[in-house]
């Protein structure tokens, strides 16, 4: 797909009329209305180039939702900053803030009684993870140790 994003799935829902097609496209950028909509004229040239335009339906391009487990390493790359609970191999759920993936595991900032840690935990013993909303900022020792000082996930 064009503008440094890739397609992570493509819904067909053929129940209503027209068919709603959906589009769900990631990168390491958020999307934002500009790429949506440049995303969105990519895709329907593409059906409309395979049916010569002659069926209707309807086209949403969108990005994963929050609640879409992570389930590749460039998922968690892309999460960067965010917090995740994660189920473990061993059957414990970690809490913990996403700092830098690399070499097939994951730095997660966690609590630690009063102080802020770094655990690191291989992408393979990570059965389960799913980023967490969050209605409160975090704290600024917490952004510095997941490498996200100055960066969205202030926000």
């Amino acid at each position: 797909m064009r503008a440094g994003y890739e397609i992570e799935d493509v819904v067909i829902d053929t129940r209503p009329r027209p068919p709603h097609i959906t589009v769900i496209a990631a990168g390491d950028n958020p999307l934002d209305l500009a790429t949506v909509a440049e995303l969105s004229r990519s895709a329907s040239a593409l059906l409309d180039g395979l049916d010569g335009g002659e069926d209707s339906y309807v086209l949403e391009v969108t990005s994963p939702g929050v609640d879409r487990p992570l389930t590749a390493e460039k998922h968690f790359r892309r999460a960067h900053g965010r917090k995740v609970e994660a189920e473990l191999a061993d059957g414990t759920t970690v809490t913990g803030r996403l700092g830098i993936v690399s070499d097939g595991a994951v730095d997660l900032v966690v609590r630690d009684r009063k102080d802020w840690t770094v655990r690191r935990v291989p992408l393979a013993d990570i059965v389960k993870a799913v980023v967490q909303v969050e209605f409160s900022t975090p704290k600024p020792r917490e952004l510095e140790l997941a490498g996200a000082a100055g960066t969205e996930a202030e926000a």
